[in-house]
Protein backbone atom coordinates (compact mmCIF):
# COMPACT_ATOMS: atom_id res chain seq x y z
CA UNK A 1 0.00 0.00 0.00
CA UNK A 2 1.10 3.50 -0.39
CA UNK A 3 0.75 5.97 2.57
CA UNK A 4 0.44 9.57 2.15
CA UNK A 5 -0.18 12.06 4.77
CA UNK A 6 -2.15 15.27 4.65
CA UNK A 7 -2.23 18.10 6.90
CA UNK A 8 -5.59 17.56 8.48
CA UNK A 9 -4.30 13.80 8.91
CA UNK A 10 -3.99 12.69 12.31
CA UNK A 11 -3.89 9.32 14.55
CA UNK A 12 -7.84 9.40 15.00
CA UNK A 13 -8.39 8.19 11.80
CA UNK A 14 -5.69 5.12 11.56
CA UNK A 15 -7.75 2.81 13.29
CA UNK A 16 -10.13 3.19 10.67
CA UNK A 17 -8.00 2.60 7.70
CA UNK A 18 -6.04 -0.31 10.00
CA UNK A 19 -9.77 -1.97 10.37
CA UNK A 20 -10.56 -1.10 6.72
CA UNK A 21 -7.07 -2.39 4.82
CA UNK A 22 -7.54 -5.70 6.55
CA UNK A 23 -11.12 -6.75 5.80
CA UNK A 24 -11.49 -4.93 2.46
CA UNK A 25 -12.33 -7.82 0.45
CA UNK A 26 -10.06 -7.38 -2.80
CA UNK A 27 -8.83 -10.42 -3.19
CA UNK A 28 -10.71 -12.98 -5.61
CA UNK A 29 -12.34 -16.36 -4.39
CA UNK A 30 -12.85 -19.58 -6.31
CA UNK A 31 -15.15 -17.99 -8.37
CA UNK A 32 -13.14 -14.99 -9.45
CA UNK A 33 -15.09 -12.56 -7.25
CA UNK A 34 -13.71 -9.69 -4.83
CA UNK A 35 -14.82 -11.63 -2.17
CA UNK A 36 -11.54 -12.17 0.33
CA UNK A 37 -9.20 -9.94 2.45
CA UNK A 38 -5.55 -9.99 3.06
CA UNK A 39 -6.40 -12.11 6.19
CA UNK A 40 -8.56 -14.80 4.12
CA UNK A 41 -5.66 -15.64 1.47
CA UNK A 42 -2.76 -14.59 4.59
CA UNK A 43 -1.36 -11.93 2.92
CA UNK A 44 1.18 -9.57 3.46
CA UNK A 45 1.51 -5.85 3.45
CA UNK A 46 4.40 -3.46 2.46
CA UNK A 47 3.66 0.17 3.50
CA UNK A 48 5.34 2.49 1.06
CA UNK A 49 5.28 6.34 2.48
CA UNK A 50 4.46 8.67 -0.44
CA UNK A 51 4.06 12.29 0.26
CA UNK A 52 3.34 12.36 -3.53
CA UNK A 53 -0.37 11.47 -3.01
CA UNK A 54 -0.77 14.46 -1.04
CA UNK A 55 0.12 16.59 -4.80
CA UNK A 56 -2.60 19.35 -6.07
CA UNK A 57 -2.45 19.27 -9.90
CA UNK A 58 -5.69 21.55 -10.67
CA UNK A 59 -3.29 24.70 -11.43
CA UNK A 60 -0.57 25.36 -13.44
CA UNK A 61 1.51 22.60 -14.67
CA UNK A 62 3.68 21.66 -11.68
CA UNK A 63 1.87 19.85 -8.67
CA UNK A 64 1.67 21.74 -5.41
CA UNK A 65 2.57 20.06 -2.27
CA UNK A 66 1.36 22.39 0.06
CA UNK A 67 -1.44 20.06 1.23
CA UNK A 68 1.28 17.28 2.40
CA UNK A 69 1.88 17.02 6.15
CA UNK A 70 5.52 18.20 7.55
CA UNK A 71 7.77 14.87 6.86
CA UNK A 72 8.40 14.64 11.57
CA UNK A 73 4.84 14.30 11.65
CA UNK A 74 4.04 12.29 9.03
CA UNK A 75 6.66 9.82 9.40
CA UNK A 76 5.27 9.47 13.26
CA UNK A 77 1.39 8.77 11.35
CA UNK A 78 3.41 6.07 9.29
CA UNK A 79 5.63 4.55 11.89
CA UNK A 80 1.96 4.46 14.29
CA UNK A 81 -0.07 2.64 11.02
CA UNK A 82 2.50 -0.05 10.24
CA UNK A 83 2.64 -0.96 14.59
CA UNK A 84 -1.06 -1.10 14.70
CA UNK A 85 -1.46 -3.10 11.49
CA UNK A 86 1.17 -5.60 12.79
CA UNK A 87 -0.80 -5.79 16.09
CA UNK A 88 -3.98 -5.76 14.80
CA UNK A 89 -3.18 -8.70 12.53
CA UNK A 90 -1.02 -11.76 12.62
CA UNK A 91 -0.03 -10.71 8.50
CA UNK A 92 3.68 -9.94 7.79
CA UNK A 93 3.68 -6.10 7.42
CA UNK A 94 7.20 -4.75 6.03
CA UNK A 95 7.69 -1.08 5.23
CA UNK A 96 9.89 0.80 2.94
CA UNK A 97 12.38 3.75 4.33
CA UNK A 98 10.58 6.86 5.53
CA UNK A 99 11.51 9.59 3.19
CA UNK A 100 13.87 7.62 1.10
CA UNK A 101 14.10 7.80 -3.06
CA UNK A 102 13.25 4.12 -3.72
CA UNK A 103 12.72 2.22 -6.90
CA UNK A 104 9.75 -0.05 -6.05
CA UNK A 105 7.70 -2.21 -8.50
CA UNK A 106 4.30 -3.61 -8.24
CA UNK A 107 2.09 -5.75 -10.41
CA UNK A 108 -1.28 -3.77 -10.67
CA UNK A 109 -2.90 -7.17 -11.05
CA UNK A 110 -6.06 -6.30 -13.31
CA UNK A 111 -7.75 -2.43 -13.79
CA UNK A 112 -8.22 -2.57 -9.85
CA UNK A 113 -6.60 0.68 -7.47
CA UNK A 114 -8.44 1.47 -4.11
CA UNK A 115 -7.87 5.16 -2.68
CA UNK A 116 -9.00 4.77 1.17
CA UNK A 117 -9.81 8.29 2.65
CA UNK A 118 -11.32 9.24 5.77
Amino acid sequence: MLFGVEKDDDASKLDYHVGKLLKLRIFPDEQGKMNRSVQDIHGGILVVSQFTLAADCRKGNRPGFDNAKAPQEAEQLYLQLVEKLRQSSNLTVETGVFGADMQVSLVNDGPVTFILEN
